[in-house]
């Protein structure tokens, strides 16, 4: 994440996070998987200018709220199937993306409960607009 935070363009940014946002989904491309739902923990960092998400007077509506990140991703996850974890990441990262504040994000999904030998398999995947 360091890296991330050390980027040029992302240097006059809030960091905004959800850890861990853990979600039952319908989630894989092996028969087995397709019977059920199978628990994902979801992780989002959104990048936002200071000069877009400074409040002034306190007041919600001058920041992202939290609210988007976790009323977007329940919305991805309702649509129905996914077979990989890639899609599901990518089409969160585009909603989070689709924010008029956000500059970047960062998106992860882990499957924790796929292998008894590991504490999870998953994906990372991370956008930064042009302009903003």
């Amino acid at each position: 994440m360091q890296t991330l935070l050390q980027h040029p363009r992302l240097m006059d940014c809030r960091r905004l996070f959800l850890r861990d946002y853990e979600v039952w989904i319908n989630i894989g491309v092996h028969d087995f998987e397709k019977k059920g739902e199978q628990r994902v923990l979801i992780n989002v960092d959104l990048f936002v200018p200071l000069a877009l998400s400074t409040p002034t007077h306190d007041q919600l509506d001058e920041v992202v709220d939290y609210d988007f990140i976790r009323r977007s991703i329940a919305e991805r996850v309702a649509r129905g199937h996914i077979h990989l974890q890639e899609t599901l990441a990518d089409d969160v990262l585009a909603a989070m993306l689709a924010h008029p504040r956000v500059r970047a994000a960062r998106v992860s999904t882990e499957k924790p409960d796929v292998y008894p030998d590991c504490d999870a398999v998953g994906v990372e995947v991370f956008g930064l607009k042009e302009g903003l």
